[in-house]
């Protein structure tokens, strides 16, 4: 299952865009965006949002 983005707590850090292996996190409206078929559920980005605002569904 790809990552899941609550955004309610993404404060648009873009830490989850840098980690990313495949390139699958972009930004879109200061928010982070998962792109499902790019996502390789790594979970690089849900352990390093500081604001625990990633998890895998």
């Amino acid at each position: 299952m790809p990552a899941k983005v609550d955004e309610q707590k993404c404060t648009g850090c873009e830490t989850c865009v840098e980690e990313c292996p495949s390139e699958a996190i972009s930004m879109a409206s200061e928010k982070a965006l998962v792109d499902v078929e790019t996502c390789i559920d790594c979970e690089l980005c849900v352990d390093t949002c500081p604001e625990e605002a990633i998890a895998m569904e």
